[in-house]
């Protein structure tokens, strides 16, 4: 198995405030756990993650705390919520897809915007071009 290092950058954040939620705030999925909270009024939000490659019979597969799906159907999670007084309460996620993992065996660069059309969080299922993945 082979670490490889993700980094996701993601610019034009919706704000602190969409709709009902106040102190907007994203972060990365690791298991349920999300981690590297970013302010929703930031002017990015980067984040610098490892996930595992692994050989199996079908070919390289994306594992690790960090990566979510089924074979041939790995995605990372970027989760929306509110962050009072230290407790972080989840109310939206982006389910960014993972790319074939054979075309980045030395890592991978994402872009993206985190503000849909509607002025709020992405969420929902994001994929090329919404999201553009680069080789290292």
């Amino acid at each position: 198995m082979t670490e490889v290092p993700i980094r996701i950058t993601g610019r034009g954040l919706p704000g602190l405030r969409c709709g009902d939620h106040s102190q907007v705030h994203v972060g990365v999925q690791r298991g349920s756990e999300v981690i590297g909270l970013v302010p929703g009024d930031a002017a990015e939000a980067v984040f610098d993650l490892t996930v595992t490659l692994a050989t199996t019979a079908d070919g390289p597969r994306f594992r690790g705390p960090y990566v979510h799906g089924r074979a041939g159907e790995r995605f990372l999670y970027l989760s929306w919520g509110e962050l009072h007084d230290g407790e972080f309460t989840m109310f939206r996620r982006a389910k960014l897809h993972l790319p074939d993992p054979a075309d980045g065996p030395a890592g991978f660069d994402a872009e993206l915007v985190l503000t849909d059309a509607r002025g709020g969080p992405l969420c929902a299922s994001v994929r090329p071009p919404v999201i553009t993945w680069r080789p290292r």
